[in-house]
């Protein structure tokens, strides 16, 4: 593997603390009301400066080719954007599982649009940036966005809200999702009453436990997918769980740090997971905020 100097750029995952489908739109994207919240669990990824126009991943990542990655893709979209004749190797160090509902992917795209728009100097704000990446996937903006937010519309309306930072046990069943045919099965709810960010806020400490918060996914993905379904069952008997985004993975909240570690120590030898912390900030935003003020 090719081991590019440089900075080491995190990529967080994300949680969706509930997810609800309120309605469909004519080009068959689906209306979405969520709170996402960022985690300390991240990919890395680290860039160099091509001076001969070229974009590329400089390594191999198991079950994703570099056409399908969109990282690269990210890049290229900014470089055309921006008219730049310089390219870029892109390295993914992948610790996010795939097809696992926690944003992976998408959040590789942002770091990459984030930490490149400093090294090709384009000039881009986060909301130009948000627009580039949109057209990649709907998570994108929140990641670029950096923080806790209840999101609208196709994931590209996003507000700030505040959440208690909690200790989240996460288990990642040994299987892949496949999203568009989630949010495509004719069974699926499309039609669940909108909420106000207040109705969040005002029950925002006991959402895990409150059924007006759910995930409308989940019923479609543990139907099709029973190994889902059996990680949420063992999880659910130790705490308030659901499952994120369109699934693998299922997650609990928990107060400290030991309370989950509790739990994590008595998973069966044949499920995996691992314990992450919530975060208030996208650790990117202030390591691209400290090298502008040392710049």
């Amino acid at each position: 593997m090719t081991v590019l100097p440089g900075p080491d750029y995190p990529a967080p995952a994300k949680l969706n603390l509930f997810l609800h489908v309120v309605g469909r739109r004519r080009d068959g994207y689906h209306l979405l009301q969520s709170v996402f919240t960022l985690i300390d669990r991240c990919d890395r990824v680290r860039l160099r400066v091509r001076d001969d126009g070229l974009v590329r991943r400089a390594n191999d990542v198991p079950g994703l080719a570099a056409a399908d990655d969109l990282a690269v893709r990210a890049a290229q979209l900014l470089k055309e954007a921006s008219g730049m004749r310089q390219g870029v190797d892109i390295e993914l160090e992948k610790i996010i599982p795939v097809g696992a509902g926690l944003g992976g992917g998408s959040s590789d795209a942002a770091t990459v649009l984030l930490a490149l728009n400093r090294l090709w100097d384009t000039g881009f704000d986060r909301e130009a940036l948000a627009e580039i990446g949109v057209s990649l996937g709907a998570d994108i903006p929140f990641f670029i966005f950096g923080r806790s937010a209840w999101v609208e519309g196709i994931g590209e309306r996003l507000a700030p809200v505040e959440i208690a930072l909690r200790w989240y046990v996460v288990l990642t069943p040994p299987v892949r999702v496949a999203t568009a045919a989630v949010f495509a099965a004719p069974e699926l709810t499309r039609d669940t009453e909108a909420l106000k960010m207040e109705d969040f806020s005002a029950q925002s400490c006991t959402y895990a436990s409150n059924e007006t918060f759910r995930n409308d996914l989940e019923a479609v993905v543990t139907a099709r997918y029973p190994e889902v379904r059996r990680h949420l069952e063992w999880l659910r008997q130790h705490g308030s769980a659901r499952m994120t985004g369109s699934g693998s993975c299922v997650f609990a909240g928990f107060e400290s740090r030991e309370a989950a570690q509790r739990v994590l120590e008595s998973l069966p030898g044949s499920m995996t997971g691992f314990i992450a912390q919530g975060l208030r900030q996208h650790p990117l935003l202030e390591q691209l905020e400290g090298s502008r003020q040392v710049g």
